[in-house]
């Protein structure tokens, strides 16, 4: 049988170890919900990519900073940038977006 450890000596579940490791773990298509943007629509506000948790909506810098399309390998299908966008430019589809 093997010996119990004491707690202390148990690591602690959930734990980031490195900042920003997100881009270590694509997520491919294993989502349930995609996020459709409407580039037309979109004022380039920058909310949604500050408040991604993921990091996966690349900005092109420069004097005014522009969005550019969801990176869906990285992207988790949580639909916060839906939700933060105040002009809906952004709807969350369910299974394939190009559907």
């Amino acid at each position: 049988m093997a010996e119990l450890k004491p707690y202390r000596e148990i690591p602690i579940g959930g734990r980031i170890e490195k900042a920003g490791n997100s881009e270590e773990f694509k997520t491919g298509d294993w989502k349930t919900f995609k996020p459709v943007w409407n580039s037309e629509k979109c004022t380039n506000c920058m909310v949604c990519p500050v408040l991604c948790p993921e990091d996966c909506i690349p900005v092109e810098k420069g004097e005014k900073p522009v969005r550019k399309e969801t990176d869906l390998d990285y992207c988790k299908g949580c639909g916060i940038c839906a939700q933060v966008c105040p002009v809906k430019c952004i709807e969350m589809k369910k299974g394939d977006a190009d559907e």
